[in-house]
């Protein structure tokens, strides 16, 4: 008799009750764990582990990416790959085997290789990512050495290849490295990687020794054992009881079906209710659709074999609704080339380690019941996919298309299978088309498409004669992808000509047709019918104009290739520039003069970093009795809150308290960031909100996961009686005349008589652009951990870069004394500006609630809550009137300029001195500005990485290049001519000149744009775009600016009793090397006292964390100088150490020659001499401010029917002064540059109607990745003239590189140019193909409005008309 599934769940109970798991080889037991349990909760709460990290929770960066390990016990095989940690649940891997970034390598069992050459590579830098990113080239390397038929590598090589190394991490992001050392560490396995070619390390000295591979840490493929033999064992010992068949754990919450039947019993039972039970099989689905709500009961369908059936014949190939992704793609990988082409697109959906989970049915039932934009439902229905799907007991066989079009079908509808024909290849033509802003994948779809056409020649017309054909076309804003039925109706029995292309081109215009709301609208349509054309045009001969891309021929040389000939668009298909080899040169040069500084050794800490050792927030372990918070913030802007409720739900149940502005103690004040003589905001919103996203209260709960799901419920009452409306805009606030005032010591002065230098121009012109804001996406995001202790004090533990001002922060909001407060930092992971200000409203918060609950509480901030709240880069708009010569010298500039601020002051007030220091890298004649800081009811805009530095050169360069476009002169030749000489330099910036020696631009530039590597790739640009219609290319150069000012800074020595060191320093290490550099200079200043003049003591130094009430007076973390100021604070302290240790060593000299350093301090302890030291360093106010200098050359090419750019090469040279450490300025440059690149280019922050931001996670928030680098990554570190009043001489290097990014955009203009001058199209308000207004950032939509969203309706009438009258 068969038991009812409530009695199954009652008598499997006790087993389920234990889920049993290995991890790093160690057996764990999961007793009871509640079902939504992510593997990633698990490791982080139930095991030592803290290398898994939550960065999204979506599955969308890498950071939480673990190995996971199948044993069959029947074929006694083990099945490893990589998986996405945040979104597995606990539950579904029982009897699994999880590795770790720990697993791999430890301190204690020492490193492996992967992360020992990450270390060595110079690739982490915050080392937040890098965990996630150790992991997915470990899961890569046991991929690639698992495939039998390749041949045995070399002695300290993997079988992967350099191409499958590029893409390993692929879908890992890192917001500090720009990915170049990375890709370096990952190739550095490869057989077939010439070693010669990776760049900067610690293994080889490039130039000077030879690249070995005996010189990398030693790979021993299978040295790691990722399935214990315990495991093993039990799975074996299990199979056995269970008499040989496999043991599927099922409880009252949790249940684990073996076959379709009991899936059906378990539907009608009174054990299932749609709203409390979730079906699963990767649950990868809740990274796209988040959980509203707590589920308690769980349906787990992978268990299911009818569901994993993969079956091939010769009618086609058959997969079951549970086979992965990344298994689909192996199956139809090996098949003919419509199995082909699907497998390769199917390989630019998500990343490996969500395909490697993710199902295929789970994709199609998203896009069929959620309207998801799905890559694969649009290729598949394309292929002539046919679905079987089962409704109670009915099992029926549907066409792909018939599913789609059905109602939404509820959770009791189980997509059985999917069978793909197998398509005769005579005849048959099958391309996939996508355009993203990501080549490899990671990132959803403006429109995807894929069409089949079978075809044979028409003798008559010498044309091919379309028999039949699919288009199918998806994710352009409908719900699910759909065929363009009247277009192949009319296409059907033609032959394919011009005129046909251009009247399916207008047929489907009618019917691609996104729903109201959609982005982009037009683009999206463009996209459509530019991939119609593309495929079209590939089969008929009538469209004979070559596409003229150019064939790479086996090498790629300066960014340019080979452009000799075009060719047709049938071979523009096979061409990806997206798939070039990544290539990269680095220059410097090493200084002696100051040793051990100077020398490009490996961060300190990095292989800490790559193993998961490091402690972040989040890894510190949490006090007993811990409860957690998430904010409930405002959905309105400008409202009153009438009152708090929750929803009736599970979630709501799990509430203890929500804290708001009344719980604040008497005496406290409501405040959440402060600076001193800026302004403050408020923690809390109290009976008003200003911003939709502002504090209403935190919802406090024994777990995070419980708190983040609580405040989900949160129902907040809004009123807008007697409030006047929401100013939201710049135009809105100037409108209003809402401003923030500028305090006079921080307001720019002008230059010149502005009046005069109109009169002496000779043409005059106006012009606006408008520039976005950007989201910081540091990868840890905001946290903090507030512990109560006795006498009302508190300790916080805060990811912040402005450590001091937390401490006095959370002091006033307690109301009581600073020196009760105490603040420790000590590592973030990822700061860029945003741990600035903002981070203080999270301590503040967290403090709040423990003072008031008298228990430790901690707040780790989801990423959609953290990019909603903290505000970004500020939006700017700029008006400006130039004044300027025949010959191109400009005399007059005045510039209009508002920014929104938000709807309090933050750090505003100081963007404009920065806006106007970066504007002025050019001599304008006579200057004069008018800004306004904008007040609005939008979140406070906050400092990020070269605030409003990075604005104002950009604005420079638009002004540059619309003063060439008018002259038609060479904007080179502009930007030339309008370098400042130092006479004009020191006009416009005062002291902070320097020696005229130190004034490198114009030799920098000269030394970039004057060379003849620079004109002969400018002319092969130019003979490019004469023979290419459809891809056009730019390269662009262009100058910095950057003025850089010191500040005080405190440091301390120690020197230990054995003679180790500890130092202590005001600054944070959030990435950029501060720890590196003053280990350095501490060894450095004491090397006096050694023989080596210190080198000896670097591995005896020690920095340790930010502690408020041990090194007080520490400033903050920011504007590129922390690590000079700390530095010399440190070389301070240790050369009043020096001074009492001198006496002592001589002595000891004296008795007996060489004094050991151990033996000098062991001397000096017993003489009782004072081994501290503490200095507070205050630079001369006569030369507190410097200027960097840069300039950098970008190559790109735009495909103008997609307005996809990639950037085919860069050059950078940054002047770094004599660095420090040259290996972490290089670091920092590279990783600047690319985050600029963000920027201007696909980091695009939209906001609904009421300002709430809504690209608010990985999903729609696209910072750059792998794929979208240079190609060709080249970089040099100048070491410019000697100046005594920097800190040895040295430079900044932690922002200024980011403003070279506005190279990539310049040179996005030249080749949009290109394509408007080939195409006739004068859009825009000057109605003129050179001329145009480009803002920032410029995504491809813009691209490819700006290149002409009708150019293939242009093109094909063109031929037409021309085919035509050749006819007559």
């Amino acid at each position: 008799m068969q038991r009812r599934p409530e009695e199954v769940a009652a008598a499997t109970a006790k087993a389920a009750a234990t889920v049993v798991l290995a991890v790093n080889g160690k057996r764990y037991e999961a007793a009871g764990v509640d079902p939504s349990t992510t593997l990633l909760e698990f490791l982080r709460t139930h095991t030592p582990v803290r290398g898994p990290k939550l960065g999204c929770g979506e599955g969308g960066c890498g950071a939480c990416v673990v190995l996971v390990s199948q044993y069959n016990s029947a074929t006694d095989e083990v099945t490893e790959f990589s998986a996405s940690s945040c979104l597995t649940l606990l539950r579904s891997i029982d009897r699994c085997s999880v590795t770790t970034s720990e697993g791999i390598g430890n301190t204690k069992d020492g490193y492996h290789a992967v992360q020992q050459r990450l270390s060595g590579f110079h690739a982490s830098q915050c080392g937040f990512c890098t965990p996630g990113i150790c992991m997915s080239i470990f899961s890569a390397l046991v991929k690639a050495d698992k495939v039998a038929s390749r041949p045995t590598p070399p002695t300290g090589f993997s079988k992967l290849t350099t191409s499958e190394a590029e893409k390993a991490v692929s879908g890992n992001l890192c917001r500090c490295t720009g990915y170049r050392p990375v890709v370096d560490a990952c190739k550095s396995f490869a057989a077939d990687v010439d070693l010669e070619d990776l760049g900067l390390n610690c293994f080889w000295r490039k130039g000077n020794e030879p690249a070995t591979v005996s010189k990398l840490p030693g790979y021993n493929s299978g040295a790691v054992c990722t399935f214990p033999e315990f495991l093993k064992s039990e799975i074996m010992s299990s199979r056995e009881n269970a008499n040989g068949a496999a043991v599927a754990v099922s409880s009252d919450d949790w249940y684990h079906p073996e076959s379709i039947e009991e899936l059906h019993r378990l539907f009608d039972s009174n054990w299932f209710d749609e709203n409390s039970v979730k079906i699963v099989a990767s649950n990868t689905g809740s990274g796209v659709y988040k959980d509203q709500d707590l589920y308690d009961k769980y349906i787990d369908i992978k268990g299911i074999p009818e569901l994993s059936v993969i079956i091939s014949s010769s009618k086609g190939i058959e997969l079951g609704s549970v086979v992965s992704i990344s298994k689909a793609i192996e199956v139809l990988s090996d098949g003919n080339l419509v199995f082909r082409k699907i497998a390769d697109h199917l390989s630019k959906v998500a990343s490996p380690f969500v395909r490697n989970t993710a199902t295929i049915g789970g994709n199609i039932i998203m896009a069929q019941r959620l309207s998801f934009e799905s890559d694969i439902a649009t290729v598949l229905l394309a292929a002539g996919t046919t679905v079987t799907i089962q409704v109670a007991s009915k099992r029926l066989c549907l066409t792909l298309e018939d599913f789609l079009q059905q109602s939404p079908c509820d959770s009791r509808t189980l997509l059985m299978s999917i069978f793909i024909p197998n398509w005769d290849s005579d005849g048959i033509t099958f391309e996939t088309f996508r355009a993203a802003p990501r080549p490899f994948g990671n990132a959803v779809s403006y429109v995807n498409s894929a069409f089949l056409a079978r075809t044979s020649a028409d003798a008559a017309s010498g044309e091919n004669l379309m028999e039949d054909i699919c288009l199918v076309f998806g994710a352009y804003g409908i719900d699910h992808a759909i065929r363009a039925s009247k277009v192949e109706a009319f296409l059907k029995g033609k032959p394919v000509s011009s005129s046909v292309i251009l009247k399916a081109v207008q047929l489907l215009k009618e019917t691609v047709s996104p729903s109201e709301g959609t982005t982009h609208p037009e683009y999206r349509i463009s996209l459509a019918v530019s991939f119609l054309f593309t495929f079209l045009s590939s089969l008929t001969k009538s469209v004979n104009e070559p596409a003229k891309v150019n064939v790479i021929n086996g090498s790629y040389t300066n960014g340019t290739g080979d452009t000799s000939s075009g060719y047709s668009l049938k071979e523009h298909l096979k061409v990806d520039r997206n798939y070039l080899p990544i290539h990269s040169r680095q220059e410097m040069v090493f200084g002696d003069e100051y040793k051990p500084v100077g020398k490009p050794i490996k961060k300190v800490g990095a292989e800490l970093q790559a193993s998961g050792e490091a402690v972040y927030v989040d890894d510190i372990p949490v006090p007993k009795g811990c409860l957690y918070g998430a904010f409930i913030y405002s959905t309105r802007p400008h409202a009153h809150v009438k009152g708090i409720n929750f929803k009736s739900s599970l979630a709501s149940q799990k509430v203890i308290t929500v804290i708001t502005a009344k719980d604040i103690p008497r005496g406290g004040q409501n405040i959440g960031s402060s600076y001193p003589m800026l302004g403050e905001e408020a923690l809390f919103a109290d009976q008003v909100v200003e911003f939709a996203g502002q504090n209403i209260g935190v919802v406090i709960a024994e777990t995070q996961w419980y708190a983040y799901m609580a405040a989900k419920q949160a129902v907040v009452e809004y009123s807008t009686e007697n409030l006047q409306p929401p100013i939201l805009t710049i135009e809105d606030a100037i409108q209003q005349n809402s401003y923030f005032q500028i305090p006079t010591f921080l307001s720019p002065k002008p230059v010149g008589d502005y009046d005069q230098g109109v009169s002496e121009a000779d043409h005059t012109l106006s012009a606006e652009v408008k520039l976005e804001s950007q989201y910081h996406f540091y990868m840890e995001t905001q946290v903090a951990l507030a512990i109560p202790d006795e006498d009302n004090c508190i300790t916080i533990y805060s990811s912040a870069q402005f450590v001091e001002i937390t401490q006095d922060l959370v002091a006033r909001c307690l109301g009581i004394p600073f020196h009760n407060v105490r603040v420790i930092t000590r590592r973030v992971g990822g700061g860029f500006g945003g741990k600035a200000m903002k981070a203080i409203h999270i301590a503040c918060a967290c403090a709040v609630a423990a003072f008031k609950l008298q228990r430790p509480v901690k707040m780790y901030l989801d990423r959609k809550t953290d990019m909603i709240i903290v505000g970004g880069r500020h939006p700017m708009k700029a008006k400006y009137s130039v004044g300027f010569k025949s010959d191109g010298r400009i005399t007059a500039l005045h510039l209009d300029l508002g920014l929104n601020a938000g709807t309090a002051p933050d750090l505003s007030a100081i963007l404009p001195t920065n806006i106007i220091s970066s504007f002025i890298k050019y001599n304008w004649g006579a200057l004069a500005f008018n800004i306004k800081l904008c007040k609005t009811n939008v979140s406070s805009k906050t400092t990020m990485r070269a605030p409003g530095d990075v604005q104002g050169s950009f604005i420079a360069e638009a002004i540059i290049e619309h003063v060439a476009s008018v002259l038609s002169v060479d904007t080179n030749t502009i930007r030339r001519k309008n370098l400042h000489d130092f006479k004009s330099l020191a006009v416009f910036y005062g002291e902070s000149v320097g020696e005229a020696s130190t004034y490198t631009l114009a030799t920098m530039f000269d030394k970039l744009a004057l060379s003849p590597d620079y004109q002969h790739r400018a002319t092969m640009v130019e003979h490019f775009n004469n023979s290419n219609k459809w891809k056009k290319r730019g390269i662009s150069c262009v100058p910095i600016t950057f003025e850089v000012r010191l500040r005080a800074a405190p440091g301390k020595v120690s020197i230990m009793n054995d003679g180790s060191i500890a130092v202590e320093v005001g600054g944070v290490e959030i990435g950029q090397g501060l720890w590196t550099k003053v280990k350095q200079m501490t060894a450095f200043g004491l090397g006096q006292l050694c023989a080596d003049g210190g080198e000896c003591l670097l591995d005896k130094v020690r920095v340790i964390q930010v502690d408020t009430l041990s090194v007080i007076q520490g400033g903050f973390t920011g504007g590129s100088t922390t690590s000079e100021n700390s530095c010399e604070a440190v070389r301070q302290s240790c050369l009043i150490l020096v001074e009492r240790l001198k006496p002592v060593k001589e002595s000891l000299e004296a008795k007996g020659g060489t004094v050991e350093w151990s033996a000098l301090i062991a001397e000096a302890s017993m003489a009782s001499a004072n081994l501290s030291a503490h200095a507070y360093w205050n630079p001369d106010p006569t030369s507190s401010s410097y200027l960097n200098y840069g300039a950098g050359i970008s190559e790109v090419e735009v495909d103008v029917l997609t307005g996809a750019t990639t950037i085919l090469r860069s050059d950078l040279v940054h002047d770094c002064g004599q660095s420090l450490n040259p290996a972490v300025d290089l670091g920092q440059v590279e990783g600047a540059f690319i985050q600029g690149v963000g920027f201007f280019t696909d980091e695009e922050y939209k906001t609904n109607a009421d300002g709430m931001v809504i690209h608010d996670g990985t999903w729609t928030y696209k910072i750059p990745t792998v794929d979208t680098i240079p190609k060709q990554f080249n970089v040099e570190l100048i070491n410019s003239a000697p100046d005594k009043k920097r800190v040895l001489s040295s430079k900044a290097s932690g922002e200024a590189p980011l403003l070279l990014a506005s190279s990539v955009h310049c040179a996005m203009r030249e080749a949009i140019r290109a394509a408007r001058k080939e195409f006739s199209v004068c859009t825009g308000p000057a109605n003129s193909a050179v001329t145009f207004q480009m803002d920032v950032p410029a995504t491809m939509p813009v691209v490819k409005e700006l290149c002409g969203l009708d150019v293939v309706e242009r093109y094909l009438q063109s031929v037409s008309a021309g085919t035509s009258s050749a006819t007559a």
